[in-house]
């Protein structure tokens, strides 16, 4: 009866919760209650919350990877291969993240090379224990997700592109693991299962060259992948961005910014928080890749920031999609304070013309003149703006009305669905909860900011110079947020004077926010994507 009762406990997931994973459901109730008890952009935040919950519970068939090949993380020399053809490999019900390299090792725990030595031995040993367990049942309980290690990938020196990482490589270690000594350096990358079958083929002996993607070893089980394992695919191979961004074109009138072109300038001036938190992430420590998918937070935008970030700096996609859509649904939090502080109650109340109406023509040349010329300056967001432009080019023709319709609905409200949860999903505990995660958020906020007070001191500085004074309010619609941010306009506005409308006025820096953000977006994976 008893070991009934032990079986029994380990087939629940009971046996696999940890503090982290506590942590995290407090964070997912704080997404939920602003979503559905505060109404910040609900249609974003509770799919990414009820995808973090599902991430921080251990779920079958929701995230587990289907059997295939392992590929070798980098270029370099295969130094040792642990499996062979008919061997099994295991990933249990719940696969934690686990350190890549050796060299992440060494960093997390901050030590000198005899402490660094001593720590690489004891996770060796572990992993050890782990595979020579009498039973499986026995491996789940010491493991709690720690797969099979398949090989050990050095990649080449000549990828070193800082003196730490070099710093790294150089510092050797041998270790004990399968009966053999393991020779390894600071850099070497550690390849694990990625789902539980037979080896079918080993493809790479050790001492062998490999190329970055090469496949090392192919695995064989009649488990396939869960739900999100796929739906995930839409991020990685960039399909979800360009879909919302052709229903926010779809979704968005562009007559305001084409009526009144000076607004761009607004739209510009709120890229500047990007640039800034770009210069800050980089003196803190993050690569130039990373410090620049963290500045685009700034732009308010959660679509390009994951388009940016796949690109860049992928193994940040969690943090940087969350804080993106998180300040997204916050505008009304964070801009208002910052709007208030740099305008007076004058300059609040400052009414402006009506716009005058644009023709359908200028809609439609407008369109095709911003791909045509976008797409020629940086070609690396062309999915991005071809998309938005097309979602527009629809909803203006006039003879697309049932495209327009399902681009402004059906397409984009199951692409938020798809999109949310698969961000939702990466936010494990033992992802988030690290010190990285705590800085990219707060510089999340900085660059956030610093576009609302950009876009704003820009109007200002514009009213110097026109005869029409622009109301600052409006500047702070530059960032990418439509049309949240161009709502919060409005609304300061009205708080100062009620019969004040600077809605439509606010989309038109709104919109040059949007194609803003992605041009920038594009500058920087020109610019970093190849170093």
């Amino acid at each position: 009866m008893l070991q009934s009762l032990i079986d029994l406990a380990c087939d629940t997931g009971f046996l696999y919760v940890d503090w982290r994973m506590i942590v995290m459901w407090g964070v997912v109730a704080v997404l939920m209650y602003l979503a559905v008890f505060k109404e910040f952009e609900p249609l974003l935040l509770v799919p990414i919350a009820f995808g973090a919950l599902l991430a921080n519970l251990p779920t079958e068939g929701v995230l587990n990877k289907p059997a295939g090949a392992l590929i070798a993380p980098a270029e370099g020399t295969a130094t040792t291969v642990f499996v062979s053809e008919g061997d099994k490999v295991f990933v249990p019900r719940v696969v934690k993240h686990l350190p890549k390299s050796v060299s992440e090792m060494i960093r997390n725990a901050d030590a000198t090379q005899a402490e660094a030595q001593k720590d690489v031995e004891g996770y060796f040993k572990f992993l050890e224990d782990v595979t020579s367990s009498a039973s499986r049942e026995d491996t789940l309980k010491k493991a709690k997700g720690i797969p099979d290690l398949v090989a050990i990938v050095r990649p080449d020196t000549a990828q070193s592109d800082t003196d730490k990482e070099a710093a790294e490589a150089s510092m050797a270690f041998k270790v004990a693991f399968k009966g053999k000594q393991v020779d390894l350096r600071g850099s070497d990358l550690l390849v694990f299962a990625q789902a539980s079958g037979d080896v079918t083929d080993v493809m790479v002996k050790a001492g062998e060259r490999v190329a970055n993607g090469q496949k090392l070893v192919d695995v064989y089980s009649a488990r396939t992948g869960g739900l999100y394992y796929y739906l995930q695919m839409g991020v990685l191979l960039e399909i979800f961005p360009p879909l919302i961004f052709l229903g926010v074109g779809a979704l968005t009138d562009f007559g305001p910014l084409i009526a009144r072109p000076k607004t761009l300038l607004l739209g510009g001036a709120a890229q500047f928080g990007v640039f800034a938190t770009f210069i800050g992430a980089v003196w803190l420590g993050f690569t130039s890749q990373e410090a620049a998918s963290i500045g685009i937070i700034g732009g308010a935008d959660g679509p390009t920031s994951i388009f940016i970030t796949n690109k860049l700096a992928p193994h940040l996609l969690a943090p940087i999609a969350v804080a993106a859509y998180s300040y997204m649904a916050l505008v009304p939090i964070i801009q208002p304070p910052i709007m208030r502080a740099l305008t007076t109650e004058a300059e609040r109340k400052i009414r402006m013309k009506s716009l005058r109406k644009v023709s359908r023509l200028e809609k439609l040349i407008f369109a095709l003149v911003v791909t045509i010329f976008c797409i020629l300056l940086v070609p690396d967001v062309s999915a991005l703006i071809g998309m938005l432009m097309l979602g527009n080019f629809i909803r203006e023709c006039g003879v697309c009305e049932r495209l327009s319709k399902a681009a402004q609905n059906e397409t984009i409200n199951i692409v938020t669905v798809f999109l949310g949860t698969s961000v939702g999903i990466t936010m494990t505990g033992d992802r988030f909860i690290r010190v990285d995660t705590l800085s990219i958020l707060a510089l999340g906020v900085v660059a956030f900011g610093f576009s609302t007070a950009a876009g704003v001191l820009m109007a200002k500085g514009m009213n110097l110079f026109l005869r029409e004074k622009i109301n600052p309010l409006i500047g702070s619609a530059g960032v990418s947020a439509v049309p949240m941010a161009a709502r919060v306009s409005q609304v300061e506005g009205a708080k100062a004077d009620p019969a004040n409308f600077l809605l439509m006025h606010a989309m038109g820096p709104n919109v040059a926010g949007v194609i803003g953000t992605a041009m920038v977006a594009g500058f920087f994976i020109a610019t970093l994507a190849s170093h």
